[in-house]
Parts: C-alpha cells; sequence; structure tokens
C-alpha cells in the first residue's frame, strides 16, 4: 500500500449537482420549484416566517408591563447577616463584604429585610432597609448605613 494508491471507499463520495447549468443540470427550475418567491433570485425568508400561517409572536398574546425605571433590590435577611457575621468574625458588613462571600452579585443594590434574629452587635451597609430590620438592628447594639 503506497500513499498514492489510496483512495476512499466505493460509493462513500458523491459529486454535488451542479444547478442551473443548463438542460443537462436538472431542468430549466434547478431544483427550485415552478413560480412563487423562492424560485426568484435575491429571495429572503422573513425571521419567524411559517408559511403564511399566524407565526408563534403573533399567535402568543402579549401582557403585561416592565418599568424602565424601577430599582430591583437583591433582598437579604437578618439570618443570613448572622451567618455572614460569625463567618467572617467582623462587626462591619459592606455591600462590597457581601459580594465577596457570594451573598450578593456584583451589580445588585442590597436591601435587608427582617426574618430572623440578629444577636450579634454590627454595623451593616446597604442600598435600603425595612423598618423591622432596622429596628432589629439597632436593638442589637448595631448601626445601620445606607450605600450610595
Amino acid at each position: 500500500m503506497n500513499l498514492h494508491t489510496l483512495k476512499p471507499a466505493p460509493g462513500s463520495t458523491k459529486t454535488n449537482k451542479r444547478l442551473g447549468r443548463g438542460q443537462g443540470s436538472g431542468g430549466s427550475t434547478a431544483g427550485r420549484g415552478h413560480k412563487g418567491a423562492q424560485s426568484r433570485s435575491g429571495y429572503h425568508k422573513k425571521f419567524g416566517f411559517e408559511g403564511g400561517q399566524m407565526p408563534l409572536q403573533r399567535r402568543v398574546p402579549k401582557f403585561g408591563f416592565k418599568n424602565n425605571n424601577k430599582i430591583y433590590f437583591k433582598p437579604i435577611n437578618l439570618d443570613v447577616l448572622e451567618e455572614l457575621a460569625k463567618k467572617t468574625s467582623t462587626n462591619l458588613l459592606s455591600v462590597q463584604l457581601m459580594r465577596d462571600n457570594g451573598v450578593v452579585g456584583k451589580r445588585d443594590r442590597v436591601k435587608i429585610l427582617g426574618r430572623g434574629e440578629l444577636k450579634t452587635k454590627v454595623s451593616v451597609e446597604a442600598h435600603a432597609f425595612s423598618e423591622t430590620a432596622t429596628k432589629a438592628i439597632e436593638t442589637a447594639g448595631g448601626n445601620v448605613t445606607i450605600a450610595k
């Protein structure tokens, strides 16, 4: 066996049909059928076109409203703050500390909520606080700072 004698197995390769090159190449329509937009040159089907059937994006009803000016907060409860204070053994819980420990995401705005119990005296920095959370933090001896 030599390199120059190698060739593919019989029937494994096929030559492509050269369409649109005269009668010998498969007739006058070149595999496009007769008439209609798809037989013409420059045809481009619209995205989502379903052959004239009402397309999915028009069949599905639209409802609701998305307010682009609403500020969304990531809620963090007092029990999570308690665990974080024990884990990091610090009494200053800033937004950056929460990001570093994976409690909140990089771009999240943080709101502290009042579920759970806070026994540790901590100073908490966040973008917003609920009244119950503020009261619980201050009764535990800590203080509340609103971040920018």
